[in-house]
Order: structure tokens, then sequence, then C-alpha cells
């Protein structure tokens, strides 16, 4: 239920992204994976697990503080995996589906039009987090609590928006107008709180 993948792949993907994220970004990437996986089986869809854990676990990367910050999160983080990934050996047309499933989670309409892979980082994401992003009816309360058992949710919210804040305001190409890093920013700023994190005081697994 809360394996990863045994491969020298998703070995190297957690020695790249354990020591740049905060425990709980770092709890939120692979629970995106565990529930992405639930997401897959609930619906019948085939995908390439190495790919899958790939894509969700450094769907947050751009955050991480050791980046250049010179993009959005999501572009940034995208860029970094897709390099990532064809140094150590992935077809090219295989880091371009994660790039593209990395670039873009944040993105509802478009993601749910570029695949398989792009379908299950957003919904694996979006059922994180609980509700706000989507539905979570392909995870039961059961292994809702076998995946949090494993990896804890440590204010997982209120970390990973400090984070997106944190890199969005480095550069104003960081934060364009209506982008989740942009809305992020503008509302930290004029109200001290997201609304993200205001809803997510009620969805079903909280901060």
């Amino acid at each position: 239920m809360t394996a990863l993948p045994g491969t020298p792949l998703a070995a190297a993907v957690v020695d790249l992204i354990r020591p740049v994220e905060t425990p709980s970004v770092f709890n939120h990437s692979v629970r995106s994976y565990l529930f992405a996986r639930l997401v897959a089986r609930h619906r019948g869809l085939d995908y390439d697990d190495d790919l899958l854990f790939a894509a969700c676990a450094m769907h947050d990367l751009g955050v991480a503080p050791d980046g250049p910050h010179r993009q959005r999160f999501e572009v940034e983080g995208a860029d970094r995996a897709a390099e990532f990934l064809i140094a150590r050996g992935v077809p090219a047309a295989g880091a371009d589906a994660v790039w593209q499933a990395i670039a873009l989670h944040t993105s509802p309409g478009i993601a749910e039009r570029r695949g398989t892979l792009c379908v299950l980082v957003r919904e694996g994401v979006a059922a994180d987090f609980g509700g706000p992003l989507g539905t979570t009816d392909a995870v039961t309360d059961e292994q809702g609590a076998a995946v949090h058992a494993a990896y804890p949710r440590l204010e997982m919210i209120r970390s990973l928006i400090d984070a997106i804040v944190a890199q969005a305001a480095k550069n104003p190409a960081n934060a364009p107008r209506y982008s989740i890093p942009g809305e992020f920013l503008r509302e930290r700023e004029a109200y001290g709180r997201t609304r993200m994190e205001h809803a997510c005081r009620s969805s079903r697994w909280g901060d």
C-alpha cells in the first residue's frame, strides 16, 4: 500500500529531493504518488510506475531553495526533473512526459487533456489536498489513514505555500498574474493567508 518503487531511478529521485525539500513537502510529494496509484487502480488506467513516481515526487522541486528561481515554480521544477531524468538515461519521450505532468499539475482543464501521466499527477496531488482541487473518491478512509501513518502531513498546506510564496517573491517572472504562485503571493501580501489555506482547514485531511 505504501511501498515505493524499488528501482534505481526511484532511489535516485528520493536522494535528490529529500535533502532539498522540507519533510512536510517531501511527504506531500510521496503521498501524491501513493494517491495517484489508487486513482489509476480506481479508473483502470495503465501507467509507467517509474515515471509516475518521478513526476509526483519531483512535482514541487521548483520550490527547493537550491534552485535558480528564475521561472514560476511549476516550470522550474519541470525543467530540473527532465534534466535529471535525461542524465540518468530516461528516453527523451519519457522525460518530456514527466515535464508536462509537472508543468501542468496546477492547470485544471489542460492537464487532463495531455495524457495519463498528466491526469494521474494532477489527481494524486488533488487527492492529497483532500478536496479543494478535486475529488477523493478513489481513496478510502482506511487507505488514507495508512498513507498518512507512513507519511504524516506535518502542516503540509502551510509549509508548501510558504515555499511557493518564498520562491515567487524572488523574481517577478516567478509570479505571473493569475498563476498559482502569483495569486498565492498576492493573497499572502494582502490578507496574510491564501484562500487555499482557508479552504483546506475544512478539507478531508486538514492541513
